[in-house]
């Protein structure tokens, strides 16, 4: 017998192994399998070449679990190991076989999993004390029995194993006994193994009979050792995709549409991605994208594998240089994982295009349901975005689409302003904002439909993208300055009626909470709306990103402003004017009159003071003026606000402008209806 201490730096790698080495402690099943795997596929490519002539036999692993004995064993039939290997490989850590193995068969052994140098030593994350038995395919070769307890000493000599092959037998640990559980280790084997070339066993198949769960005579075979993504894309048929995505996420909604990726320089990958429905909302199952090497499930966390906006995508990658290190953190910032990232995002892009071109119809079915996924895929990805420029839609509030290219073409000659730029109108609601929609498509303009949640960002890098262009919303302003064709009408209004006006509007604007109003005046076509609310495009902009973008707090904090633009060209603000200046005019034009000489005198004051400094007698006159104007103010503000009450129409009108915006609520709403039935009357 050998008696040993195992080659490590440290004799605190047991409990680094147990507690450290890997996130999951289930992994250790996934490490042992694979060696297993390894060891067969091994085998096969030493027959292959003529290094072994014996019988390969039926390669297979298998699983075993005694739960009175208190073990766990996973067996193969491979090329096994002498006890110069075990020494090599097992005492001392990190020392990969597989690299050993790769090094000589480089060239033809891709079917190797291979750089699993610490896998064997998971098992001690689980067990309390591991045992080998093992013998070497090599003429002559003698069985090997090795065991460690979870110390850095171990034992080794010679054993009774009569087959080739090895057998990891693992004594569980009191505090992991749910891996006794033949359930639990089915689920993992499920889990991590479901697609390995090597058969898996695990226990036998059962059935229902006379009233309870019996086991069969047949071996239940965990695993598929031709997954779908491993064949040539010309050998599947679209059934053949749609029942591997079945078996992969059983009981939902088919998929779009799939890419299979299949690469083999400047390295190797290959993968099926599918493009599941996506509505048009941003709560997206992510971790949906499976990563294996070599057929081995390595994790579903696939963050710098595949592009941020990828994720949002399902399916299988698969690649054996993809680095497999203990530490996974590194994949973001490893050289070959970013050209397998950047390849994958350039065939998902090639493939849209493709489906594009092949089949607008087709393509324009799905787009509401990928929308998300291109957009989202455009924001974060500059290289995507500039390819998806070919195939992105732009879909109208008739539901019409058209690529950015055709829809210059349709509004450039009637959405052209005087500054010669461009403008794109657009709606994120087309059931809130149907009557600036209206209004729109009245004046010959066409309307983009903007609703998605991501829409904020896009509108802004649709405007970076598309020359001399600029996109404004609907709602942004009344429907005559949307499109600015040449300088804006004055409002038509005397200064008395514009003070008259001002404030009867002003005062009934006050009742809706954390909001502000400027009231403004325009000469609009009789036909227009009498009254109109507009927000201004970049504050409303900055207020919706904020709402994603933590940072930006400053504007969600900021209260919602709207101008109410008033139509001094509609008969019934005409109305309301002429009644109000009758009614008002000899009061007030007197008072502004003596408002602005009392200003005006009061400059002329400062004006001809010496340096601009005044005297005390000059100060004294200044300060009277201003408080004569200040109570002709208040004279003119009291003589309006006690005719407030008898023109219920200005309320009226106001009301039905925040109606109209989903502004009017509460007791504002009902004080609205009671006022409707009362001038109905």
């Amino acid at each position: 017998m050998q008696k040993g201490t195992i080659g490590v730096s440290t004799e605190n790698i047991f409990p680094v192994i147990k507690k450290f080495l890997y996130s999951d402690h289930e992994i250790f099943l996934r490490e042992l399998v694979s060696n297993a795997v390894d060891a067969s596929q091994k085998l096969r490519t030493l027959a292959n070449f003529g290094d072994f002539k014996g019988d390969v036999g039926d390669l297979k692993v298998t699983v075993t679990v005694d739960k009175e004995a208190g073990t766990l064993t996973v067996s193969d039939h491979g090329i096994g190991m002498t006890a110069e290997e075990v020494d090599k490989y097992i005492n001392q850590i990190a020392f990969s076989g597989a690299e050993d193995f790769l090094t000589k068969y480089k060239d033809n052994a891709q079917a190797i999993i291979g750089h699993f140098g610490l896998g064997f030593y998971s098992a001690f994350m689980v067990a309390d004390k591991v045992t080998i038995s093992t013998l070497s395919y090599k003429e002559g070769a003698e069985p090997v029995r090795w065991e460690c307890d979870g110390s850095p000493s171990y034992t080794m000599e010679k054993g009774d194993r009569a087959t080739r092959g090895t057998d990891i037998i693992l004594h569980i640990d009191k505090d992991c006994t749910e891996f006794l559980d033949q359930q639990r280790v089915d689920m993992l084997l499920r889990k991590y193994c479901r697609f390995l070339p090597v058969p898996v066993i695990s226990g036998m198949e059962r059935e229902y009979k006379d009233g309870k769960w019996v086991d069969t005579d047949r071996e239940l075979v965990i695993n598929s050792t031709e997954p779908q993504w491993m064949k040539k894309p010309a050998e599947l048929t679209d059934e053949d995709y749609l029942k591997f995505y079945r078996d992969l996420y059983p009981g939902e909604e088919d998929p779009l549409f799939w890419i299979h990726l299949n690469v083999d320089f400047p390295f190797t990958l290959t993968g099926i991605l599918y493009f599941p429905k996506i509505k048009n909302n941003f709560d997206i199952n992510r971790n949906r994208i499976q990563l294996y090497c070599n057929q081995v499930y390595v994790t579903d966390s696939v963050e710098g594998v595949v592009p941020d906006f990828m994720q949002l995508l399902q399916g299988v990658i698969d690649s054996p240089d993809i680095p497999l290190n203990v530490s996974r953190s590194y994949l973001q910032s490893d050289s070959a994982v970013k050209k397998i990232s950047g390849y994958i995002t350039k065939k998902v892009a090639s493939r849209l295009d493709e489906l594009f071109r092949a089949d607008r119809k087709a393509f324009e079915s799905k787009w509401d349901d990928i929308r998300i996924f291109i957009v989202y895929g455009m924001l974060t990805d500059e290289k995507f975005c500039d390819a998806a420029m070919k195939f992105l839609l732009l879909r109208d509030t008739s539901g019409q689409y058209y690529t950015p290219e055709e829809y210059k073409t349709l509004v450039e000659a009637s959405q052209t302003n005087v500054d010669g730029k461009i403008v794109y109108l657009y709606a994120t609601d087309a059931t809130a904002q149907y009557n600036y929609i209206k209004a729109a498509n009245d004046k010959g303009y066409n309307v983009l439909l903007l609703d998605g949640q991501l829409d904020s960002h896009f509108v802004g890098l649709l405007e970076r993208k598309l020359e001399n262009t600029e996109l404004v919303r609907v709602d942004s302003d009344v429907v005559d300055n949307l499109i600015r064709k040449s300088e804006r009408r004055g409002a038509g209004l005397s200064a008395v009626d514009t003070a008259i006006l001002s404030q009867l509007f002003e005062s009934v604007t006050r009742k809706v909470e954390k909001t502000g109003f400027t009231v403004s005046f325009e000469a609009l076509a009789p036909s227009a709306q009498p009254v109109v609310l507009t927000q201004n495009e970049y504050m409303r902009r900055m207020k919706e990103m904020a709402a994603m973008q933590p940072g930006m707090n400053f504007y969600a904090e900021l209260p919602d402003n709207y101008s109410l633009v008033v139509n001094t060209e509609h008969p019934l603000v005409k109305a309301i004017t002429e009644r109000a200046d009758k009614a008002l005019a000899s009061t007030v034009k007197p008072l502004l009159d003596s408002i602005d000489a009392d200003n005006q005198a009061a400059d002329d004051i400062r004006k001809a003071a010496p340096e601009g400094k005044l005297s005390a007698e000059d100060e004294q006159r200044v300060k009277d003026l201003e408080k004569k104007v200040a109570d002709a103010r208040e004279q003119q503000q009291k003589a309006i606000a006690e005719y407030t009450g008898s023109v219920p129409e200005v309320s009226q009108l106001v009301d039905l402008a925040l109606l109209g915006n989903g502004l009017l609520k509460g007791r504002n709403l009902s004080d609205f209806i009671t006022r409707s039935v009362e001038m109905m009357k």
